[in-house]
């Protein structure tokens, strides 16, 4: 299936970790989270890419058009340095399309803007470009086709240490408790699109609001409780949260490096 990423966010509140980065190119470890979230997919045999360009489109071209393969992977230096002999290589065979789609659309005018890129695919994958799982990817496309709906998402537990409130119109406090504790879901991305998607996205709509609201009047929205491992990157925080996962070679999202798809 096709991959669309929505990578054109202006990622305001990572702003002081890499000041004019767009938020999918600060990095983890030596790649930035749009690499990682691209071999997530690639690992599940999904690697034809539509990336849906913004806020520093050109930073995201650049980095794949001078790719450098030994950055990760092993190599052997020969010919006095003249000759790289790569013993693994990451992307040799996914295809990337990078579409410009606007500095500031929704995400909603985004997908419709790629929408001949998707020509002719009955369903398509597309995602957040900030947010990593250890999902089993495949076993949700199977779950997502089996119901026959238009569109699906995995809900998480929030992964905050803030609280849920309930109180009165008095303000007297009926509920309080931690979130992650509270029952509530939050939309944790990892879209499967059947292609009729289109027809509940009009112009100007972001996605998750009113194209999600008609999907849910006429009963075409689903979603998988996934209670692995999720977390997406929008603070300085997580950043450093997920840099010290790297550092411990506790990467979970990495799936690549121990299982079979």
């Amino acid at each position: 299936m096709k991959v669309v990423l929505f990578c054109g966010g202006f990622g305001t509140r990572l702003m002081d970790a890499d000041t004019g980065v767009p938020k999918p190119m600060v990095t983890i470890g030596y790649r930035p989270i749009i690499w990682h979230l691209m071999k997530y997919y690639a690992h599940y045999g999904h690697k034809d890419f539509v990336l849906c360009l913004g806020y520093k489109g050109d930073v995201i071209k650049n980095y794949f058009l001078n790719y450098n393969e030994a950055l990760s992977n092993d190599f052997v230096l020969a010919d006095g340095g003249m000759r790289v002999e790569l013993l693994h290589r990451d992307i040799h065979d996914w295809r990337i399309t990078f579409a410009e789609t606007g500095l500031e659309s929704t995400i909603g005018d985004r997908l419709r803007k790629i929408r001949h890129h998707v020509e002719g695919e009955e369903y398509f994958l597309a995602n957040y470009s900030d947010c990593l799982t250890n999902l089993d990817l495949n076993a949700w496309i199977a779950e997502f086709r089996a119901r026959a709906k238009v569109a699906g998402f995995i809900s998480v537990v929030p992964g905050t240490s803030q609280h849920y409130v309930q109180a009165d119109n008095a303000g007297m406090v009926e509920r309080f408790t931690d979130v992650g504790r509270s029952g509530l879901r939050v939309n944790g991305g990892f879209f499967v699109f059947r292609r009729d998607i289109f027809d509940y996205v009009e112009e100007g709509d972001d996605l998750v609001e009113a194209p999600f609201r008609r999907l849910i009047a006429r009963r075409e929205l689903v979603t998988h409780f996934h209670e692995g491992f999720w977390k997406a990157m929008d603070t300085f925080k997580d950043r450093q949260q997920f840099e010290s996962m790297q550092a411990r070679a506790e990467r979970p999202w990495a799936l690549w490096e121990r299982e079979a798809p």
